[in-house]
């Protein structure tokens, strides 16, 4: 095995481990929130009989690790368990709130890649100027503003003021594709914005760092304009980190909306979460916050491989 893949293997090994940990805190954490989620279901008018009998049908008379065993096993099975409010599958449950997250996350993602590169690039290229200074002030501006304030001032200017777009992203299965893409376009541009600014600051960063060597200055002198000498020559060896924070920026994209759904009331895996929380339906908790760990850790997981991948000592070492 070369040493590359010594390395990948590792990298997935400690991703693997890293994940089990999350699963343990996950269920820890769930089972030790207060209050107790019989009472919680019967009411509080429930005899004492009746809660014993739900917890025992619950599994929740069991020592807490045979418990977690149980639930683990369960889902590396594929299987989530059933809802405590309405003992309805979780799975199919979670199934098309994920669809609608990614469906979010992969929009955000269309707007604000491209945006991130071109502007990196426009910023590199008139580095030190005020094209420069005022693309740096407003991604400094943006990564400040926490996203629920992006998101009502969106909502404030586009569906308040203006009246083109709705202030609630209320889909579902037979939402067409425009109704949906017009509902989606504000918490899309909400997350677009808080990501954007991290993005073409590692892009600038990234390309301007390569300006000085050897090989741009030969580009150069050999009559290259200088926007053909960065996209051309700066621009593929600053892929590296570029790809990595992107990677990165994609996990906060999917993991980081709960707070977007909840102000736009958009039917995905952050709302679901929330929901389950207020109902206090500990199962759904669970295997929702096992998916978000999950897609955070995957997706770290593949910018940590591919910043190794693209490392030309790793890859062509002497």
């Amino acid at each position: 095995m070369t040493s590359i893949s010594k390395i990948i293997c590792q990298r997935v090994a400690l991703g693997a481990l890293t994940l089990w940990i999350v699963s343990l805190i996950i269920f820890a954490g769930v089972q030790f929130l207060p209050g107790d989620i019989a009472t919680e279901l019967l009411g509080q008018s429930a005899t004492p009989e009746s809660v014993a009998a739900l917890r025992k049908s619950l599994g929740l008379d069991i020592p807490i690790y045979l418990r977690y065993f149980d639930w683990l096993g369960s889902i590396l099975r594929g299987n989530f368990g059933t809802t405590l409010a309405t003992g309805r599958d979780i799975g199919e449950l979670i199934r098309p709130r994920l669809f609608n997250t990614l469906v979010l996350a992969a929009s955000s993602a269309v707007i604000s890649v491209p945006l991130a590169l071109l502007g990196g690039i426009v910023a590199a290229l008139y580095r030190n100027t005020f094209i420069d200074r005022a693309i740096n002030v407003v991604t400094l501006a943006s990564i400040s503003f926490p996203e629920f304030f992006v998101a009502y001032i969106l909502i404030l200017v586009f569906a308040v003021h203006a009246g083109i777009l709705p202030s609630l992203s209320d889909v579902d299965s037979e939402t067409s594709v425009l109704g949906r893409l017009t509902a989606i376009a504000l918490p899309s541009f909400t997350l677009a914005v808080v990501v954007l600014a991290h993005m073409m600051r590692m892009t600038r960063t990234s390309i301007i760092n390569l300006l000085g060597n050897q090989y741009i200055e030969t580009a150069r002198l050999k009559g290259l304009p200088e926007w053909r000498v960065l996209v051309r020559h700066a621009l593929p060896n600053a892929l590296a980190p570029i790809a990595t924070i992107v990677v990165l920026n994609l996990a906060y994209l999917i993991t980081g909306v709960v707070v977007v759904e909840v102000v736009f009331v958009y039917p995905g895996l952050g709302q679901l979460i929330v929901d389950s929380v207020q109902k206090r339906d500990i199962s759904v908790v669970q295997a929702c916050s096992l998916i978000f760990a999950a897609t955070y850790v995957v997706l770290n997981l593949t910018a940590d491989v591919l910043s190794i991948i693209m490392n030309p000592r790793l890859m062509h070492p002497k």
